[in-house]
């Protein structure tokens, strides 16, 4: 029970911006979109998933007691970006932002991988999806900029 517990302390921020910064999805659908686009609803079920890789990533740093300073930094540097990225493109409705944004969690979840990478192998394993995922949202924020510049 405590080990579930903890697991679901460290899921819930996660999902905290979609609560502070509701997502506007016909602003997303009214914009033009390169033809790799994925439906809206994709999104969700997406970041769902990912969300609880990384906190099964987490968990398994903070339960093992592994974390150090440079975790830390990352892990935070990290979860700020990603959790600005719906602030900038829905509520301020900017897909240059958005993107910007999207390429600092991109750097800053390659960032979490290495930090993590040192303490424990099948932790940093859990990220790989992170950071495929954003890789794509980069590419795809990006063409959303200039087709919508």
């Amino acid at each position: 029970m405590k080990n579930i517990l903890l697991f679901i302390i460290l899921l819930i921020p996660w999902g905290l911006s979609a609560l502070l910064f509701p997502v506007d999805t016909s602003f997303y659908k009214a914009l033009n979109q390169p033809f790799f686009a994925p439906p809206s609803f994709i999104f969700g079920i997406v970041w769902s998933i990912i969300y609880i890789l990384i906190t099964l990533s987490i968990y398994t740093i903070f339960k093992k007691q592994l974390y150090n300073k440079q975790y830390i930094t990352s892990l935070i540097l990290n979860y700020i970006t990603n959790q600005l990225y719906t602030f900038f493109f829905f509520t301020l409705k900017s897909p240059f932002l958005g993107f910007v944004d999207c390429l600092l969690v991109f750097i800053t979840s390659l960032s979490l991988y290495l930090e993590t990478k040192k303490l424990n192998d099948k932790a940093a394993r859990l990220l790989i999806p992170y950071i495929l995922w954003n890789g794509f949202a980069c590419i795809l924020s990006l063409s959303i900029y200039l087709m919508n510049f």
